[in-house]
Parts: structure tokens; sequence; C-alpha cells
């Protein structure tokens, strides 16, 4: 158990706060690299002093007078000693230089092992730094990696290869979409016109004529929001920004509150705008005005009776800021963050809803991606939603909105 809790993620917590810097793989090779240099270095020099150390004391008890017999004169002894002596002095001095020659090479061999490592695994980091911001609205970007054909130009390859058929999987996929959608408007348009041919014969018609007419009606219109929904999001997730200019945020949350006014006042609903005049995004203005469109209509539909709506925009050094928030129930910040996936409602998975078609905050996620933005869904502790929307600033934006 002991062993266990010093392995697994009690050690790496430790390991986390101990201060240390991260064990790369650039600093596991440089550390091999070092290691491997430091300990051939060490036999070599080992091997070179043991040799020189054997031979010059071969010679020096070679060239060095036998001992004679007592009384004889010290002078061929005090120059054996002195030889001895020699010997060991110029021995410690190469041990020292040896010494300080290997630490000198080992700090250049660290030095060396971390630049090649950093060669080395350069392909690598590219791979990494474009699997960070490739996501489904740039597929179409490639690492288009250089250098010799050796396993990392062929694991860029191949990731290549893997974005190709993942950028052909999606455009299929919102191509279809797309098809669908447009094919099925006829047959509804049909179906809409025969109501009402049926409708406008001479004479009252049955009261349940009328009320099953009004009922497709509704039901029909729904299917067309469903349909305009998902080309709006097959075009979002296709990134065509082809219109991109300077886009007021103000102006577009006035825009979408003005449209909402009938169902904000039969919910009697106490709307609050603050305006920014220098938040100007740069995108689409179709797509834009349908992102703040969805989320002040999300607002209002998911209110009660008597509630709130506050609209805020702001300016950030780089980006700028719509701030959508609402009362309303109490939910979780689980549940709220779920509703920014398709068909996804509060209170109902994927059964029908007078609530919407469950694709808004979707398409409001979607277009936010496509213009290098983001959005963001915080459940108040009050009640209610928060919608935070970030969008890159326009260059040079105006500094005055026409209202």
């Amino acid at each position: 158990m002991r062993k266990g809790a010093a392995g697994g993620p009690a050690g790496a917590r430790r390991a986390r706060w101990s201060g240390l810097p991260p064990r790369t793989i650039r600093a596991r090779l440089a550390l091999f690299y070092c290691s491997a240099f430091s300990i051939s270095g060490a036999l070599l020099l080992g091997i070179t002093v043991g040799y020189w150390q054997s031979t010059t004391g071969t010679r020096a008890t070679a060239a060095s007078p036998a001992r004679g017999p007592i009384g004889v004169l010290p002078g061929p002894r005090l120059g054996r000693l002195n030889q001895v002596a020699q010997h060991t002095s110029d021995s410690r001095q190469l041990l020292i230089a040896a010494a300080v020659a290997l630490g000198l090479t080992v700090a250049l061999s660290v030095a060396f092992g971390w630049l090649a490592a950093g060669r080395i695994l350069r392909p690598l980091r590219a791979i990494t730094s474009a699997t960070r911001h490739i996501s489904a609205t740039n597929l179409h970007e490639r690492l288009n990696l250089c250098g010799p054909q050796d396993e990392l130009k062929e694991l860029g390859d191949t990731f290549d290869d893997l974005l190709g058929r993942l950028e052909r999987s999606f455009q299929l996929e919102r191509q279809f979409v797309a098809n669908a959608s447009h094919e099925l408007r006829t047959p509804l348009t049909t179906m809409r016109a025969s109501l009402d041919v049926a409708m406008a014969k001479p004479g009252p018609p049955p009261p349940q004529l009328g009320t099953l007419a009004r009922r497709l009606r509704r039901e029909l219109d729904h299917i067309d929001e469903l349909l305009e929904s998902f080309l709006t999001l097959a075009q979002a997730q296709r990134g065509e920004l082809a219109d991109e200019m300077p886009v007021s945020l103000d102006r577009a949350a006035s825009t979408a509150l003005e449209r909402r006014a009938n169902a904000i006042a039969s919910l009697r609903l106490h709307v609050e705008q603050e305006y920014c005049p220098a938040a100007w995004a740069r995108g689409s203005p179709t797509l834009l005005g349908r992102l703040v469109e969805n989320l002040v209509d999300n607002a209002v539909k998911h209110n009660q009776d008597g509630g709130w709506v506050h609209v805020r925009s702001y300016a950030l050094e780089q980006i700028c800021r719509l701030v959508v928030e609402n009362g309303g129930a109490v939910f979780g910040q689980d549940q709220v963050s779920d509703l920014a996936r398709p068909f996804r409602r509060l209170g109902s998975e994927r059964t029908g809803s007078d609530k919407g078609t469950g694709l808004g905050l979707s398409i409001v996620k979607s277009i936010a991606e496509a213009h290098g933005g983001t959005l963001r869904l915080c459940a108040r502790l009050g009640g209610g939603i928060t919608a935070v929307v970030d969008l890159p600033m326009a260059p040079q934006p105006p500094v005055a909105v026409p209202r």
C-alpha cells in the first residue's frame, strides 16, 4: 500500500510541489548524453593515467640502483627518493589536470546534449503546437515537415494524412447537412401551400380541421426554424467568412432586443443594456448578428415572468466581450455547460420543446470558434445563466456607434 502511495498520485503531487523542473524528453536525452560522455571520458582518462603511472613507475625502478651494503654513501638512494617524489608529484598534477579537463568536457557535453536533443525534437514540437491549435474549423492546415526521411518525418506525414482524412470527413458531413436542409425545404413549402389551399375553400371549415391546421402550421414553422439552424451551423463550422468587416456588438445587441420586443413585453422582463462604443469585432455581420440574436433569444426564452435580462459589452486589449445574463430557475454548472452541445436543453435531452430547436447555443459556439473566439456558460447562484462570448477585436474600430 505504501509502495502505491509513493509511486501513484501522491508521489506525483510531491514531485509537482517539490519545485523541480518537469522531466521532459529533451532533459532526459541531454542527461543521457552527458552520462554516456562522462562515463566514457572517466574510463578513458583512468586507463590513460593508469598506463602512464605503470610505465613511468617501471622506468623509475629500472633507472634506480640497487640497495648497497651498510656504509655506502646515501647519494644513489637519495636520487631514487627524488625520482619517486617527482613521479608522485607528476601523478598528482596529471590527476588534477585530468579532473579539470573531465569537468569542462562534462559541462560542454551537457550544453551539446541539450542543443542536440532540441534539434532532434524540433519536429515533435511542431507536431505538438499544430495539434493544440488545429480544430474542426482549420483542418486544412498541414505540418509539411522538412528534413530527411526518418521516423519523425514519417510521423509528421502520417499526421498530415490524418488531418486530410478528417477534413474530408467533416466536409462530407457538413455538405450533407446543408444539402439535406435545402432539399427538405421544397416538400415543406408544398405542405404549407396545400394546407393554405385546403383552409381557403369556401365555407367555414370544421373546428377539428381548424385546430389541425393551426397545429400543423406551428410544426412547419418549427421545422423551418430547425432547417435554418442547420444551415447556419453548417456555414459556421465550415468557417466561411467571406464578408468580414467590423461589427458593433452594441448595435447587434440592440437589434436583437428590438426583434424580441414582443416576447419581452409578454413576459414583462426588465431589460438593461450597457454600451461600450469601442466593442467592435471583426467577422461576418450575418453570422455575428445570428450569434447575438441566439444569445438574447436564449435569455428571453429561458426566463420567468417578471424576470430580467442584462446585456453588456466590453473592449479589452485584444478582444471584445459580450455578456448576456438572465434570471430564472437555479441550475447546476454541469447542466449549463452541456447546453453548448447540439439538441441539449435544460430539463430535457432530445425531447420536443416549445422553447427552441436545441441548436441555439451550439450555433453560438460554432460561430464564435469560426471567428477565433470562445463561449463560456456559467450558472448563476441566484438562478439563471451567464453567457460570455470573447471575439477578436477589429483593427482600428470606429469610435462611435450610431443608434
